[in-house]
């Protein structure tokens, strides 16, 4: 028999020109659901105006992220069992430090422009050397294979890095994390790009970016990895080296 619980969801709504507020509403899930099937059950039988993003329905896109009870979530991966209870009530709200479109949907644009200042790529080259098993069907006159970034841009570290809600300039997790896996001695304007105090320096080492990452990219531990190339080259240049 399918467990039942009944909940309150409490959704931040926003419109343009109208003041900042919370609805609930009430509703019996399955806990085994996604806080996403909950939401997208209030656009479809409750409320019609509700706006939010979504797409992919499994953790691909990053297009569904919000602030489950104050946490940065993917809603699509999130059961209502592991942050809630019944008879609970369960807080939805948009991601901070982005302009709120509507309601749950927040413009992504800062991101996607750093994203692309940096260069990162959506599709990154894998060598030989970095497959622990390369397939028999490996053609060795191939250099490289390609896959699919780690990076959702799914804005999540963006949303929890408490530098970047205090400072917009900031380039964020997400961009400098990408910049790590870059070599910055043949690209010296992405260097300059990252080796100011918007950069690398601004980061104060919180690692609530890392703490909310649906795909493992740790980009705190990129972060600080990215601060050892800087200051390898800074010293490999001042002693000639470069």
């Amino acid at each position: 028999m399918t467990e039942k619980w009944n909940i309150t969801l409490r959704v931040s709504r926003q419109k343009t020109n109208e003041p900042h507020h919370f609805d609930e509403y009430k509703m019996e899930v399955n806990p085994d659901e996604y806080v996403l099937d909950a939401v997208e059950r209030v656009w479809a039988f409750m409320d019609r105006t509700l706006c939010y993003r979504h797409a992919c329905h499994h953790s691909t896109c990053g297009a569904c992220g919000m602030r489950i009870n104050g946490v940065e979530k993917l809603t699509c991966i999130t059961p209502i069992r592991a942050v809630t209870s019944d008879g609970a009530t369960l807080k939805v709200e948009p991601l901070r430090n982005f302009p709120v479109v509507s309601d749950l949907a927040v413009d992504m644009g800062s991101l996607y422009r750093n994203m692309e200042a940096i260069g990162a790529r959506a599709v990154q080259p894998v060598t030989e050397a970095e497959i622990e098993n390369p397939p028999s069907t490996w053609n060795k006159d191939q250099s490289e294979y390609t896959r699919l970034s780690d990076c959702l841009e799914c804005g999540l570290c963006i949303s929890a890095c408490p530098v970047a809600l205090t400072n917009a300039d900031y380039l964020g997790p997400a961009p400098l994390a990408a910049a790590q896996d870059i070599n910055l001695q043949r690209k010296p304007e992405l260097l300059s790009l990252v080796d100011c105090e918007d950069g690398v320096w601004r980061c104060h080492n919180a690692f609530e970016c890392t703490a909310v990452c649906p795909s493992f990219v740790d980009p705190g531990r990129r972060i600080m990895n990215l601060r050892g190339q800087v200051i390898s080259l800074k010293f490999r240049s001042l002693f000639g080296k470069a």
